[in-house]
């Protein structure tokens, strides 16, 4: 059972405005921004790229770039700039990105042109093996008989880290609801690793940089495991984590155990974040 943080109540943040765009310190914490687009920013950016089907964009690779500027533009180039400091701001990191007038699944074909532009605008898009595409789009029904807890309703999904199982540098997720129906919940649930009560007991443990071994089940159509820690260290020498709990394959017994207890230490953590993230909207962390 996940130990999720409660809100408390505090004052309302102010929005600081830019062109097209205003960015607001999220109520539920001062990691997570809130960036969201005017309703006529979000409408002369579907106009302006109304010319390319998703398709176009899934073809040609060097469009998503070229939309991810036209966003750029209509935020006088104040965008671009912003999104990179938020996500490599440690302190920070955390993303809520809502276009205004984007809200049905109606429009699930320019929700996917808004999120390819934000994050063409950090980088370039890892390839998704499951899909085939720059990018994964999937339903989550109320049966499930897949090999993974990705598409199962009915629980809570563990934390981890996107990108634990390729060979491809991950370094950020991008997150969209495109619809929902006839169900409740579907937050993001968010732990920053410096609120991680047990980051130092488990980050200097003798495993912590012992490679381990990562396989994916048929589904994600990645048939070559992967070897590296569950912890290393950035530029500055701060932990960092890439760590799922259904794709490592501990060796033997000592391995199995401390990823347990490792586990375990995640999930009843108290710095928990229960994040709602309403139909158009894109997470970003």
């Amino acid at each position: 059972m996940n130990a999720l943080t409660a809100v408390k109540p505090t004052p309302a943040p102010v929005a600081q405005q830019y062109p097209g765009f205003s960015f607001t310190p999220s109520a539920q914490s001062p990691r997570l921004l809130e960036l969201t687009f005017s309703a006529e920013t979000t409408t002369q950016f579907l106009q302006q790229v109304a010319q390319w089907p998703v398709q176009a964009l899934e073809y040609k690779s060097f469009l998503r770039f070229q939309v991810g500027k036209i966003l750029d533009d209509l935020c006088g180039n104040q965008l671009q700039p912003l999104l990179i400091k938020t996500l490599l701001d440690r302190a920070e990191g955390a993303l809520l990105i809502n276009g205004e007038g984007i809200d049905h699944v109606s429009q699930a074909e320019e929700m996917v042109k808004l999120a390819t532009a934000v994050a063409h605008l950090i980088g370039r898009s890892n390839f998704d093996a499951m899909s085939g595409q720059y990018y994964a789009r999937f339903v989550v029904k109320n049966v499930d008989n897949s090999d993974s807890y990705l598409r199962q309703p009915h629980r809570v999904m563990e934390l981890h880290n996107d990108g634990t199982y390729v060979e491809e540098q991950t370094d950020y997720v991008l997150m969209m609801k495109i619809d929902e129906q006839n169900m409740q919940g579907g937050n993001s649930l968010l732990l920053h690793l410096d609120d991680w009560e047990h980051l130092d007991e488990f980050f200097r443990d003798p495993l912590a940089r012992r490679p381990m071994r990562w396989a994916a089940p048929p589904s994600k159509n990645v048939s070559k495991d992967v070897f590296h820690p569950v912890f290393d260290v950035d530029s500055l020498g701060r932990p960092v984590m890439r760590y799922i709990d259904q794709f490592v394959q501990p060796k033997d017994f000592e391995e199995g155990t401390w990823l347990s207890r490792l586990s375990d230490a995640l999930e009843t953590s108290k710095n928990i974040l229960s994040i709602p993230v309403p139909v158009g909207q894109i997470s970003a962390h």
